[in-house]
């Protein structure tokens, strides 16, 4: 399994699993020192950071010479949105309903198409049809804020409603989402992590594997798990195939995760603290209060 490693992926990456926990904020330095040993260069670093600022996921502060970069309000939401829906190991239940989305955008507004696209699939609906799209799960929440987002209130209607047939409720989960693909790309996942698991496990456990080497394979880790997030709308326990691989493969993240966390952190706060003299470690996070590490 090959890790696409583009640089402003790896940043979302690196916000996501350590610097939202350190009050969201690192200087430009520290970021191109912890992104350095996956092969992104200052210069690639900086082109996706201004991308990011132009995005409004994060926003920038200057001290003396210095350049802070911290998340924005729409940021954070993001970045905890996705800690919670990584680090769920379990599916949840289901009120046996559904939430159907429907949308009709005008002409003037066919530019946000894709972007409303992208967004529905992010939180896990799937296109039953055109311009109809479904979920088991309770994201109305997430729909008030896309809509208010794209100013779509009077092109949409969400409705909660019972499936009657004469289609099965698994029939609708085939129809909307490519379920056996998904399958497919968590054996994958766990053909390739459950060596790497027991060989770096090894590693740590014997003292030969270093911090720096720890940190690189957890941020992959998260990385690589952090895809399913676009593909897998996260169906509750009731809708999910027999033979379903996703409970296994959140398994065998939690459990690498873990051995790797702790001198995966201590590399990251070596490369934060050193870079930043002034700063003060962030009471409100501790390696070992992370709910994968506590055992």
């Amino acid at each position: 399994m090959r890790n696409s490693l583009n640089t402003r992926s790896m940043i979302f990456t690196l916000y996501g699993d350590y610097i939202r926990h350190y009050d969201s904020e690192i200087w430009i330095g520290s970021l191109i020192r912890l992104l350095e040993p996956f092969g992104h260069n200052e210069q690639s670093v900086r082109a996706a950071i201004s991308r990011m600022n132009k995005q409004g996921w994060i926003t920038n502060r200057r001290e003396k010479n210095k350049s802070f970069y911290s998340l924005t309000e729409r940021g954070i939401k993001r970045m905890d949105e996705a800690a919670n829906r990584i680090f769920k190991l379990t599916p949840s239940s289901w009120d046996g309903r559904w939430r159907m989305f429907m949308y009709t955008i005008p002409e003037e507004k066919r530019n946000i198409r894709d972007e409303l696209r992208r967004e529905l699939v992010w939180s896990g609906f799937g296109m039953l049809s055109n311009s109809c799209w479904i979920t088991p799960n309770d994201l109305e929440k997430q729909v008030d804020e896309i809509v208010q987002k794209y100013d779509i209130s009077p092109y949409v209607n969400l409705f909660l409603a019972e499936n009657k047939g004469p289609q099965s409720n698994h029939k609708l989960v085939y129809d909307s989402w490519d379920i056996d693909d998904i399958n497919k790309r968590y054996d994958q996942f766990i053909k390739y992590y459950s060596e790497k698991y027991v060989v770096d496990k090894s590693k740590i456990e014997k003292g030969v594997m270093s911090d720096k080497e720890c940190f690189v394979e957890r941020t992959k880790l998260v990385h690589e798990y952090r895809k399913f997030l676009f593909v897998d709308p996260g169906l509750p326990q009731e809708l999910l195939p027999e033979k379903w691989l996703g409970e296994y493969a959140a398994s065998l993240f939690g459990d690498y995760y873990r051995a790797l966390a702790k001198p995966a952190n201590q590399f990251f706060e070596q490369v934060f603290f050193d870079d930043n003299d002034n700063a003060q470690k962030s009471e409100a996070y501790n390696v070992l209060d992370h709910p994968l590490i506590i055992d």
